[in-house]
């Protein structure tokens, strides 16, 4: 945890202590007063003056634990409520965007999604969805959203909420961040779509405890988002994670980015569906129904997948070496894969990864938050600024 700085002024510590209690229940969910104490480093009675004052506002509750242990009165567990503090959390895709008004705590409390085609596709037609949207879901929920965090497919810069690029959305310096604020009168916070996968999988997902990793996802392009000795990282003005942009076969495929032979352009949705032997724009749905049919059968699986696990494996071996994470998380479309792929890239990283080896064998899991791994990482990133607020 971290320390307010020697010579704080006491009304400074409080705040500091405040938020550290608040993000530690956002985050890791219900506790005691004595384990709260124990983990943040306090005495029983600040804890006690800043439970009792979070209670008097409405922020947390108290109440007796489902199942008892032990002889005694048991102790009362502290419990974020929902309603205190929502965020809107958007998640910007190639063909959807998803939204969702989330609670303190993590609970989704509402959800709204719709499809995105060509002529939708234009900034400003997804601002203007999103605007009537929003307001729909608030109203439905009788919810306001204290903050906004969005997911973009792009090149980001997180101080003001520019997306430089997004080449599989085709947009380019769209002030998204400025654009929405305005409509949806609340602060808004943009980032890159697979650093906040990685955030979510941090704090939410297969990467909590775990101080270095990298998140990779799929969708009809690839990004990544590492986490490098537990923070984010972001590189020179917030650019950082276009990983599937880095050139693996020179002179393959023509890329959106406008380069040949990306890792994308092996590894991406159309690579996988030529794989599969489905048309480059099938729907999702069929390509993840194809996967599935195929881990029933895992003897035909290296006969489809063959070239496209070792594609996988050749990226990964070159992220391992560079960035050195303990855990790589395969998100999104990656998370139907078949176990047999995720094992034989496993291996085949082990085997060709100076760094892999050295550290005992990078291990590297499919995502348990699926699609839903940027919704929540746009509704921590929203979350950030807000918790000192409460």
């Amino acid at each position: 945890m971290a320390t307010p700085t020697a010579g704080a002024r006491p009304d400074e510590v409080r705040r500091h202590n405040r938020t550290a209690l608040l993000r530690r229940l956002h985050v890791d969910g219900p506790s005691t007063r004595a384990s709260l104490a124990a983990e943040l480093g306090l005495n029983r009675s600040t804890i006690k003056a800043l439970v009792d004052g979070l209670a008097e506002s409405g922020v947390v509750a108290e109440r007796l634990p489902a199942q008892r242990t032990g002889a005694g009165r048991p102790s009362l567990l502290v419990l974020p409520q929902p309603q205190a503090a929502v965020v809107m959390a958007i998640d910007v895709r190639v063909e959807q965007v998803a939204m969702a008004m989330v609670g303190l705590g993590g609970d989704i409390l509402g959800r709204h999604s719709w499809n995105l085609h060509r002529r939708t596709r234009e900034p400003g037609e997804v601002i203007t969805h999103i605007a009537d949207s929003a307001k729909l879901l608030a109203d439905e929920l009788d919810v306001t959203a204290v903050g906004v965090g969005v997911s973009v497919p792009g090149v980001v810069r997180r101080a003001d909420g520019m997306v430089h690029e997004a080449p599989n959305l085709h947009w380019t310096d769209v002030a998204l961040g400025a654009r929405l604020t305005a409509v949806l009168q609340a602060p808004v916070h943009v980032g890159n779509d697979a650093e906040l996968g990685a955030l979510a999988e941090h704090l939410r997902g297969a990467a909590r405890g775990s101080s270095d990793v990298v998140y990779i996802s799929a969708d009809v392009g690839i990004g990544g988002g590492v986490i490098s000795s537990g923070t984010p990282l972001r590189g020179a003005g917030g650019y950082v994670g276009e990983l599937g942009h880095m050139v693996v076969r020179p002179g393959g495929r023509h890329c959106y980015c406008g380069c040949q032979g990306c890792w994308e352009t092996e590894i991406g949705e159309a690579a996988l569906c030529r794989a599969l032997a489905l048309p480059e724009d099938a729907p999702r749905g069929a390509v993840v129904a194809e996967l599935r049919s195929l881990a029933a059968d895992p003897s035909s699986v290296t006969h489809r997948l063959g070239e496209f696990t070792e594609w996988l494996a050749l990226g990964l071996v070159t992220v391992v070496n560079m960035l050195g994470p303990e855990l790589v998380v395969l998100g999104d479309l990656f998370t139907a894969l078949p176990q047999v792929v995720v094992d034989r890239v496993r291996a085949t990283v082990q085997q060709r990864s100076l760094v892999s080896r050295a550290v005992g064998g990078t291990r590297i899991v499919s995502s348990p938050l699926g699609r839903d791994a940027k919704l929540i990482g746009a509704a921590e990133l929203a979350f950030e600024p807000v918790l000192g607020l409460v």
